[in-house]
């Protein structure tokens, strides 16, 4: 295959991924690979758009929410919407995650304090 294009099975050992996965992004119309018959071919934009869905989904992004910042790419004014967009997403997704380690770190310290507090009583009643 050339640099231009990969198969599916190419795509899948780069990014490490299902064949599902990669026909299930092409049917939510994140991903547009060619067709020579039955044989899909991954464009260089496919790939780029590929590693910008599996940056979003770790990072909590809705396939929606995705799906919208990868089609502002195309607005004609040199991505400036699409990285504002992109940015006011992300500090509301930090804010969400920040706050979620807040309360784990919350949950974590009772749950220590629980477990200390039962170490003690369990020792206790060893003597």
């Amino acid at each position: 295959m050339s640099d231009d294009m990969m198969t599916i099975r190419e795509m899948c050992d780069a990014f490490e991924v299902t064949p599902r996965t990669l026909r299930f992004y092409e049917a939510k119309e994140l991903l547009f690979p060619l067709r020579e018959g039955q044989k899909r071919l991954f464009t260089r934009r496919d790939r780029a758009r590929l590693k910008l869905i599996l940056r979003g989904k770790r990072f909590g992004f809705s396939l929606e929410d995705i799906r919208q910042l990868l089609d502002l790419y195309d607005m004609g004014d040199q991505q400036k919407t699409q990285m504002a967009e992109t940015l006011k997403l992300a500090r509301q997704r930090l804010r969400e995650m920040e706050r979620q380690r807040d309360e784990l770190d919350q949950a974590i310290g009772e749950l220590a304090a629980q477990i200390a507090w039962g170490e003690e009583r369990f020792a206790g009643m060893a003597e």
